[in-house]
């Protein structure tokens, strides 16, 4: 590859103009977006423009004026456009861990008689956490964990297993599991299927409805830029409304919240999953921040995604640091999410030393070093550069200074 390769390809990007909606730091190379997505312009327009405006002149007629009343549903629905889900099977709410929890209480409860989730051993740990923790409150009877190892999870389905708890791309590795396949198992064996797209929704083309998964959460800072802990999404698929029953009943998922009735009532559509008053402004920044998909093609985003990955590891090998980074992620691109993940005893100093040189990558315990690509403002020459910092870091053994001996709170 060369310098004129690099410009022919971000000359002929189908998705080069969606750099211009994005805020990006002078001098710097983004590639975390799978931890947390750029700002657009519209998002902060908009959260001007909700605080000054809606809540700062027109107060709580907002509520009305403005429909924030109406934000979990409206959102909700952009975001399913996203993951394959038809209107009025999501909406957007706390945060992933919490959603967890309400589904997984709503899977045991559609599958009485069966106290099993079965999930893998590398699932991000909050998934996990989530299942010890109800574990904990209802008993080991009715609901125990199961972690298995991924090539294991559709052969230990059985028929204690309630539901089948997995996420479409590991957070580690960036292998991607085959969600359609997968659900196909955990039902043809009783059980149901509970998805977690965090490093999916967005960057790929999900299918929900079409794959017949029961449930999905995810998260909206990451690859559909919300920003830094913005409220998440749950997906019910619609054949389980009148079914559902879930634990958190707060006044919004009410079927009629303003009655203020001391007796609850579930509404019979998504808005159960409600709890309490939406969170206004940080949803407002989602809806914002949504509007960057608005006539693109998730093929397109998945074709770039896995040209950009395709690319960094090519020019890696091409400067002779594979022999220093061993990559964990699968080599075939079909197989992984829209990342790459690097094993190095000093993976931490080398995230550091990049990041001092322009380049954001992020670390992972205990020495996996992690570049996520973002197709909607990622170019290919941030890629070219990129490893090209990426060498000088480690010729010059910027990585071994002694200031990333102590790690930051926040790796």
């Amino acid at each position: 590859m060369s310098t004129s390769d690099i410009s022919r390809l971000d000359e002929q990007d189908p998705l080069a103009s969606g750099r211009q909606q994005f805020h990006l730091p002078a001098d710097t190379i983004y590639l975390d977006g799978n931890s947390l997505g750029l700002m657009s312009y519209a998002t902060r327009e908009r959260v001007s423009e909700v605080t000054a405006t809606q809540w700062g002149e027109h107060l709580i007629t907002s509520w009305n004026r403005h429909k924030w009343i109406d934000l979990p549903q409206r959102v909700g629905n952009k975001i399913g456009r996203l993951i394959g889900a038809a209107d009025g099977q999501v909406v957007c709410c706390d945060s992933i861990s919490v959603n967890l929890f309400k589904v997984l209480a709503a899977a045991l409860y559609i599958r009485p008689g069966r106290n099993q989730i079965l999930s893998t051993v590398d699932n991000f740990p909050t998934d996990l956490y989530m299942v010890q923790g109800l574990e904990q409150l209802i008993g080991a009877g009715n609901c125990h964990l199961v972690m298995v190892e991924e090539d294991e999870l559709e052969t230990s389905i059985n028929e204690k297993t309630a539901a089948v708890l997995a996420t479409e791309v590991n957070f580690r590795t960036g292998r991607r599991l085959e969600l359609q396949s997968l659900t196909a198992a955990a039902q043809a064996a009783g059980a149901l299927m509970i998805a977690d797209l965090a490093h999916s929704a967005g960057v790929m083309p999900v299918e929900l409805d079409n794959w017949q998964v029961d449930f999905a959460i995810g998260c909206t800072y990451k690859y559909m830029n919300g920003g830094p802990g913005a409220p998440a999404f749950v997906y019910a698929a619609q054949r389980h409304h009148t079914a559902l029953q879930q634990p958190l009943c707060g006044w919004m998922g009410h079927v009629r919240p303003f009655d203020f009735s001391p007796h609850y009532e579930a509404a019979d559509d998504m808005s159960q999953f409600l709890s309490g008053t939406p969170p206004v402004i940080s949803m407002s920044a989602v809806d914002a921040a949504l509007e960057a998909f608005d006539g693109v093609s998730l093929a397109e985003v998945r074709t770039k995604s896995i040209q950009l990955s395709e690319l960094f590891h090519s020019l890696v090998e091409q400067h002779g640091l594979s022999t220093e980074l061993r990559l964990i992620s699968p080599k075939d691109p079909v197989t992984r999410g829209s990342q790459l993940s690097y094993q190095h005893e000093h993976a931490y100093g080398i995230c550091q030393a990049l990041i001092e040189a322009g380049v954001i990558a992020d670390f992972r315990a205990p020495d996996f070093l992690r570049f996520g690509f973002a197709p909607l403002y990622n170019s290919y020459a941030d890629v070219w550069n990129a490893v090209e910092l990426l060498k000088e870091v480690i010729s010059s053994e910027a990585h071994l200074d002694r200031r990333w001996q102590e790690r930051n709170p926040v790796t």
